[in-house]
């Protein structure tokens, strides 16, 4: 039993001052205001200083860990050293993402990701398969040699096993037939989410696709038909639909922190946070996979960032945690919306917000520590601490 005192806390809804956490099982037994231990001597007792106490963040979206990259070994191992790599920084829930790539290699990785969820269900809930049926067009970093249209038989090569392990599928849906979309819906496990990116799709296109079952958009802004006068997009589509969800990199560099702002004003918690991370912890400089070649450009005011041989953004270098400092700090996003866009927010999407997410009785007790600014002090994940 461990319990933290003198903790500013938010739980998820609200900020408590003074507060105490006791946790217990890998759950959280008691939250209180009341001084229910006046001795900090213990060693199960922490006194926090009045640092914050957040919820584990959730990254539905991010590649690889410090060294390790899924698409490149799609195994176990990688899968773990991902989520170890970025609970460091606070994430204590990620889905492991490939980006577009042959059948056999996402098979291999939903295999991967299986065995992990097996083990931490709820530090790795599942898989995001980014791609590969994208429009060309809007490819971004993606290599041309995978970017397709699904072949015959490959949508149900793809879910006659583990279908369950993919949480989130990103794809362009005006490149697949009306009888493909059709055999895809029918197809996918309930728990998959369709998300559309990297889409050329008109408003009117997005627009039909959210309203027949893509309840998702893919990093806002990046690799998709724009916001026109004449033509609203996909932006638009986003921006005017009641109820589609977009996730969006709070980087600044994949998104001005102005239009970010601006998305945040529209959408409220429709939008969420997501690191889109190619490597993190410390990141890695160069990395080659056939012809998915990036490099990591430092950059002295700010976190650095990836691009290919094109000069187009292939990822970021940064965790959950320096997506809600920067959506504070630069996008001018109030701290309570900006933590709710990195924690409840993903855990509602994926169907995990009555376990975690929050700092509340029953709930995993997987939380943060952080000091004003905004960085991690310390975190634990089911209880257990990582840092």
């Amino acid at each position: 039993m461990t319990q933290f005192i003198n903790a500013t806390v938010f739980t998820g809804d609200e900020w408590l001052s003074n507060a105490s956490v006791r946790i217990d099982n890998g759950r959280i037994q008691e939250l209180s205001t009341a001084e229910t231990l006046t001795e900090s001597s213990d060693p199960d007792v922490i006194d926090l200083n009045d640092d914050y106490l957040l919820p584990g963040f959730v990254d539905l979206q991010l590649y690889g860990g410090s060294s390790r990259f899924l698409n490149d070994q799609p195994t176990p191992e990688t899968v773990r050293h991902i989520y170890d790599s970025h609970a460091r920084n606070g994430t204590t829930t990620l889905l492991p993402t490939i980006h577009s790539t042959s059948l056999d290699i996402m098979q291999q990785s939903m295999a991967a990701v299986q065995i992990v969820r097996n083990e931490n269900p709820l530090g790795v809930p599942g898989i995001h398969i980014e791609g590969p049926y994208f429009n060309p067009i809007k490819r971004g970093a993606h290599s041309m040699a995978y970017v397709r249209a699904p072949a015959e038989g490959e949508l149900e090569a793809l879910f006659s096993t583990n279908a369950d392990v993919i949480r989130i599928l990103t794809l362009a849906p005006e490149i697949l037939s009306p009888e493909q979309f059709s055999t895809l819906k029918k197809l996918k496990h309930p728990t998959t989410l369709l998300s559309l990116g990297h889409s050329n799709a008109t408003y009117q296109q997005a627009t039909a696709a959210f309203n027949n079952g893509v309840p998702l958009a893919t990093h806002l802004y990046n690799a998709m038909r724009g916001y026109e006068s004449r033509e609203p997009g996909v932006v638009g589509a986003v921006f005017d639909h009641p109820s589609v969800r977009a996730s969006i990199i709070a980087d600044s560099y994949h998104c001005n922190p102005t239009t970010i702002r601006i998305a945040y004003r529209l959408l409220g918690e429709r939008l969420f946070l997501i690191s889109d991370a190619l490597f993190a912890n410390p990141p890695r400089p160069t990395f080659e996979l056939g012809q998915f070649i990036v490099h990591f450009e430092p950059d002295a005011n700010g976190p650095g960032r990836y691009v290919n041989n094109e000069g187009n953004l292939a990822g970021s270098a940064i965790t959950l945690i320096d997506c809600v400092r920067i959506a504070v700090e630069q996008a001018e996003i109030p701290l309570t919306n900006a933590l709710r866009m990195a924690s409840m927010i993903p855990a509602e999407i994926i169907g995990l917000s009555d376990q975690i997410g929050k700092i509340q009785q029953g709930y995993v007790a997987n939380l943060v520590r952080a000091d004003k600014g905004l960085y991690t002090k310390g975190v634990w994940a089911l209880g257990k601490q990582v840092v």
